[in-house]
């Protein structure tokens, strides 16, 4: 996988191109709530929040949350954008959170393992800064058990680049049981549509999926040609859901 700087790319149009209607957002949020305890409030951590799409509902929804960042350039859209006053963002990553241990009742990851480059080392620190019973919210691709949006097949390689990106599933739990974790669930969650096949193809234009960074400029004009006319033919109509996955693990006292 080729790393993506996003303090050089991405940073602009990542919030744009990466946004979630708010029927989309209620149904992560409903789907986190599901498993997490009742109780509230829960502090909360957001793992590689980038520009911060989730952490002010988290907050909404649960009680205070830490996001976790990297990436300067994505932490300064996030501070900018960010209206509540229980969100605050920090430097750091899922192997380096400047945070207290014990310090967080769960963490959301969203689209965020495959990036992390050491994964045990991330595994042990996403330990350290939950309680015991904390519980980590995995939303991850996983290479045998992989969503195939409708768009990803008129790229070439695309499927195959993407899926690439990504562990199998049974690779990522004995990683988390071995480092002394407890699976909770595992299920699907699908959001309604992102809109027409147009409103897609003018945000996937922006290019803000890590598969643009995993394919040659030669396939990637291909795909956009290709996908040009497919949306021609109905630019309208809405786009296709499919089911994304969701891991919940939960640390062992």
């Amino acid at each position: 996988m080729r790393r993506i700087d996003y303090d050089k790319e991405q940073y602009r149009n990542y919030a744009r191109g990466r946004a979630l209607s708010e029927q989309q957002l209620q149904v992560w949020i409903r789907a986190f709530e599901a498993v997490l305890p009742e109780r509230r409030p829960l502090a909360g951590l957001d793992v590689g929040s980038g520009t911060g799409r989730f952490t002010p509902a988290l907050a909404r929804a649960f009680g205070p949350v830490v996001g976790v960042e990297p990436a300067v350039r994505m932490r300064e859209i996030a501070e900018a954008e960010s209206r509540h006053p229980d969100v605050r963002y920090v430097a750091g990553s899922a192997e380096d959170m400047p945070l207290p241990s014990g310090s967080a009742d769960y963490a959301l990851m969203f689209l965020a393992w495959h990036h992390v480059q050491d994964k045990v080392r991330a595994v042990g620190e996403l330990g350290r800064v939950l309680r015991p019973g904390g519980r980590l919210l995995l939303r991850a691709n996983f290479r045998d058990h992989h969503p195939r949006p409708w768009w990803l097949e008129h790229f070439p390689r695309g499927l195959e680049a993407d899926t690439a990106l990504f562990q199998p599933l049974h690779e990522v739990i004995a990683m988390f049981t071995s480092g002394g974790w407890r699976v909770v669930s595992f299920g699907t969650v699908t959001e309604p549509s992102s809109g027409t096949y147009g409103d897609v193809l003018e945000r996937l234009r922006l290019r803000t999926l890590s598969i643009f960074g995993q394919l040659s400029d030669e396939e990637v004009e291909i795909g956009f040609r290709r996908l040009e006319e497919v949306v021609a033919e109905n630019p309208g109509a809405p786009a296709p859901v499919f089911a994304e996955p969701l891991l919940t693990l939960e640390r062992c006292p």
